[in-house]
């Protein structure tokens, strides 16, 4: 599992409700499959900015709708294999479970040469207008890994 994923996981759960203590934040994130030292979550918490309160952590003004999605260049440096372009289409591979992730962060940027994008596992389908739509964007990504 990925720190976006955990990262992601983590604010689902603040959405629910006050987030308890570092050591049961553990324990919950431990039984969703994220094996996490009380250290690696306080970095979490503190990069999410979430705020410690007496009912426990808690989203600035109570909700994400504020919090910043990573930035598009950062998780294609981090998750992004290879971009291939097939005429108007782009196929991009991540490393497994990081897909999802990186087509949030593609959807959010609100590019013109994106129509839109499909996302499973490892791989995303993202469909441009045009074939030179389609160029810009794989040369904009590519230049993101560089």
């Amino acid at each position: 599992m990925t720190k976006l994923a955990r990262q992601q996981t983590i604010i689902e759960l603040a959405h629910e409700a006050p987030l308890p203590n570092q050591q049961e934040l553990v324990k919950v994130l431990g039984r969703r499959g994220f094996q996490v030292t009380q250290a690696t979550l306080s970095r979490d918490l503190n990069e999410l900015r979430l705020v410690k309160t007496p009912e426990g952590y808690i989203l600035p003004n109570g909700d994400a709708s504020n919090e910043p999605l990573p930035a598009v260049s950062r998780v294609v440096r981090e998750f992004v294999r290879e971009v291939r372009r097939a005429q108007n289409l782009l196929v991009i591979k991540t490393i497994p479970g990081s897909a999802q992730p990186v087509a949030v962060a593609v959807d959010a940027e609100g590019w013109d040469e994106v129509v839109g994008t499909v996302a499973g596992d490892d791989t995303i389908l993202i469909i441009s207008g045009n074939n030179k739509k389609a160029r810009q964007l794989q040369t904009r990504l590519e230049g993101f890994r560089a």
